[in-house]
């Protein structure tokens, strides 16, 4: 039985828009753009600022630990010189549900919220940040539960408890409601106000950006939330991108690759990741709970059970392939264009992009997953459309300064090298590994290879790399001396019509049940 869903893109985008009453005739005669985000702390035009990034955080206490709140303790400091907070989604396991918002989300980060010291308090729906919190969704804040399945779950709970073998702990009564937690969590829940109130917030809370358009004022302290599932806004002339990556992941259009013996191999993959799962499942019924690593086990078999469902999710998604799937095009155009209209801004001095899916990584299970390449494949249609509408970009200049991603359960910094497309040449960012159980480096090396025919062309034995890794920051080592190694990311951006970036990994390292916490030398971009 499958413990998680993962609606359609058409029923993510729809359910989405709905939520922020997308283009509304009240919207449109008052030239909002749903899409524009405006940070209003008073610093906003400083050329040089700081900001943290974490991603993939939400799993919450375990019994005897806290890898989330760590990481939290050892951001807190710099809260009095950074200016906001990225998070690359997942933002709380295990299928983005309200009943996880307390323990995974409110009471972690409960510094960043008004209120915070009583987070009890805090309604998952009412956080009030009173330091930035810029958020995108992830897979797992768009998972829906089966009904069934969540039934057997709470059942089972006191015996599994009793047992100690709750592989489930992050599973409630609920899902995500195909991201509506989310959505009212973090967005401007628009189809939540009254129609004879509407006027009366969106002159409260919107204002204007550029001659007549209107974008959400986000003011710390006073009203902080997202105007959609992605958006922009500038912050010290660099203009950041925030996507929804969950609706333009889907591999079917990819499926066709490798024709019946590329099927065929990922149907022996999902047998070996169904007989894995059952191999930890029944692990964990014949642990020893007074094993002093008893507790670390049952962790290491919890994130086991995640990993494989996601597998499993993504392989079905190829093998059940459907050739008239939809993606978010409306998105990627909206990226295109947005790209292309700070190209042509001289207030603009550089462009970050910050998603959940990385089109790039090394680590174990997600660098060859259909739907790394099928992300890979549609921005980087979007990066040469730019390219090719820019002038300034046809000496080989990126079109974007930087990507940061999450997903996959560990800090990366790559660089594409010639990758035909305009997507090469440039420092990709994976952090992705400030929470749940940390993953391990793929056996395969440091370099990434794609058949030289291109993602969209012909099968071809010939490959050419296309990325290398400069960093991984990972689980390492064997029972019982495994090393994970939880981290979060600062950046600190420098002045000067063309910027530079310092980036330093900061690390907090479990080893045989105890802490050490330590940045990594800076990155500089």
């Amino acid at each position: 039985m499958s413990s998680i869903l993962d609606p359609p893109i058409p029923a993510k985008v729809a359910k989405m828009k709905a939520r922020v009453r997308w283009q509304h005739p009240t919207l449109v005669a008052r030239h909002i753009d749903q899409t524009r985000l405006m940070v209003e702390d008073g610093h906003a035009e400083t050329e040089e600022f700081s900001f943290l990034v974490i991603g993939d955080s939400g799993s919450g206490p375990h019994p005897d630990h806290h890898p989330q709140r760590r990481l939290a303790e050892q951001m807190v400091p710099h809260l009095q010189d950074c200016r906001f907070l990225l998070h690359t989604g997942d933002v709380v396991y295990q299928v983005g549900s309200r009943e996880q918002y307390p323990d995974n989300f409110i009471k972690p980060y409960r510094e960043w919220l008004v209120g915070g010291d009583q987070p009890d308090k805090i309604a998952y729906d009412q956080m009030l940040f009173r330091f930035p919190f810029l958020a995108v969704p992830g897979n797992h804040d768009y998972y829906n539960l089966p009904r069934l399945y969540s039934v057997l779950v709470q059942l089972s709970k006191p015996l599994r408890k009793l047992l100690g073998i709750d592989l489930n702990p992050n599973v409630g009564w609920h899902g995500s409601g195909v991201g509506d937690a989310y959505a009212r969590a973090f967005l401007d829940y628009l189809q939540g106000i009254p129609a004879d109130q509407l006027v009366d917030h969106l002159r409260t809370h919107y204002g204007a950006w550029n001659g007549d358009t209107q974008g959400l004022r986000y003011r710390p302290g006073v009203y902080t939330r997202l105007p959609n599932r992605y958006y922009t806004f500038r912050y010290g002339g660099i203009d950041f991108f925030a996507l929804d990556s969950s609706t333009f992941n889907d591999p079917s259009l990819l499926a066709h690759q490798g024709g019946l013996d590329r099927r065929q191999w990922l149907q022996g993959q999902r047998q070996q990741v169904l007989e894995d799962r059952r191999l930890v499942e029944e692990a964990a019924l014949h642990r020893n709970p007074k094993d002093t690593h008893a507790q670390e086990d049952l962790d290491d078999w919890q994130a086991k059970v995640e990993q494989y469902d996601e597998m499993l999710l993504d392989i079905d998604k190829q093998l059940n392939a459907n050739p008239t799937a939809q993606i978010d095009t409306e998105q990627l155009l909206w990226l295109r264009d947005k790209l292309i209209a700070s190209w042509q801004d001289p207030a603009a001095r550089g462009r970050i992009v910050f998603f959940h899916h990385p089109p790039y990584v090394t680590e174990s299970t997600k660098w060859n997953q259909g739907q790394t390449l099928a992300v890979r494949h549609h921005l980087r249609w979007v990066l040469d459309q730019v390219a090719a509408a820019v002038p300034n970009l046809a000496d080989g200049t990126p079109p974007v300064n930087l990507v940061i991603n999450g997903h996959a359960h560990c800090f990366e910094h790559l660089k594409t090298l010639d990758t035909g497309h305009a997507d090469g040449h440039l420092d990709w960012i994976v952090c992705g590994g400030s929470g749940l159980s940390l993953r391990r480096q793929r056996s395969g090396g440091n370099t990434l290879c794609e058949p030289v025919s291109d993602l969209t062309g012909e099968a071809s034995d010939e490959l050419r790399p296309v990325a290398e890794s400069q960093l991984f920051i990972g689980r390492i080592g064997k029972k019982p001396d495994y090393r994970r190694p939880y981290s979060f990311l600062r950046v600190d951006v420098k002045g000067g019509q063309e910027p530079k970036f310092v980036l330093t990994p900061h690390v907090s390292e479990r080893f045989h049940r105890d802490w050490k916490d330590y940045a990594l030398d800076p990155i500089y971009i």
